[in-house]
């Protein structure tokens, strides 16, 4: 197997699935982002994104808050400096990847 390959290996697993990317990119961009916009861009189910939510609040990507807005519950998710610097790394490795596969 080529270096080339190899680096894939070392790619953040807890960011790399694909919905999870798609979280944080979106929450990269934003200042924070609540439960039903982040719903709504992804298309993934209230089940399925509180699961990934989940998993990136325990690895300390994302900070959640749970309040109220009137009487209605309010998710607000919210990338934490762990988070950004997870993603930025892990742009940089693929962005080198795409750059040694040319």
């Amino acid at each position: 197997m080529s270096d080339d390959l190899r680096s894939l290996t070392d790619l953040d697993r807890l960011i790399h699935e694909p919905a999870r990317l798609l979280i944080v990119t979106i929450l990269s961009t934003a200042e924070s982002a609540d439960f039903l916009f982040l719903q709504r861009e992804t298309g993934l189910t209230k089940g399925n994104l509180s699961a990934h939510l989940s998993k990136l609040e325990e690895g300390g990507y994302v900070k959640i808050e749970k309040t109220f807005k009137g009487k209605l519950p309010l998710t607000v998710c919210k990338l934490t400096a762990s988070g950004q610097k997870a993603f930025q790394g892990y742009r940089q490795q693929m962005q080198a990847f795409i750059m040694q596969t040319k």
